[in-house]
């Protein structure tokens, strides 16, 4: 039951943090929530910061799921353009809207960031080496760094489309498939 207990304080954590922000989100109010006890709560977790280090775990777990969908095509211009699509659907899911805000709010917030920073180092490493994968399978010249490009330009799309509601994410999906594919 422990465990469940867990998941559960993270997950609510994780709405929280999103809805109200990391500072302006008490630990009472995730234990209200949660319905569970401050000792609880910091059973599981040494402080705030340590829960938001595990609302981060979360997130890139779900961001993860996401993007494996492809994992199991191989044809590479079919994988890339997978790849892609699996990208743009997590990111639209209306439902992960708010975590995906916190979530780069997090990742340039300095007080936030220095607490993940090494989670965010993990993520972005494990996201060069599978990307670069598929960039090498197609024969580009330079794979790494065409590699960074990509996922700067997703970040940027990311960032704009979380940020403005009138984004014309579809027609940059199109493109985006376009230009990589």
């Amino acid at each position: 039951m422990t465990m469940d207990k867990r998941h559960h304080i993270i997950e609510v954590a994780t709405r929280l943090f999103s809805e109200k922000g990391f500072e302006k989100t008490p630990i009472s109010l995730i234990c209200e929530e949660a319905e569970v006890s401050k000792g609880l709560v910091f059973h599981h977790f040494k402080n705030k910061n340590d829960l938001l280090r595990e609302v981060f775990v979360h997130i890139t777990s779900v961001i993860e799921e996401v993007d494996q969908q492809d994992a199991h095509i191989d044809v590479n211009d079919i994988r890339m353009e997978s790849l892609i699509n699996s990208i743009f659907d997590g990111m639209t899911k209306p439902e992960h809207r708010k975590m995906y805000q916190f979530n780069f709010s997090v990742m340039v917030h300095p007080t936030t960031r220095s607490i993940v920073v090494d989670l965010i180092d993990e993520r972005y490493q494990g996201l060069q080496t599978s990307t670069e994968e598929v960039f090498r399978a197609l024969g580009h010249d330079n794979p790494s760094v065409i590699t960074k490009m990509f996922i700067a330009e997703i970040d940027g799309i990311a960032m704009n489309y979380l940020l403005n509601d009138d984004f014309p994410i579809n027609e940059i999906q199109q493109e985006f498939i376009k230009k990589y594919c």
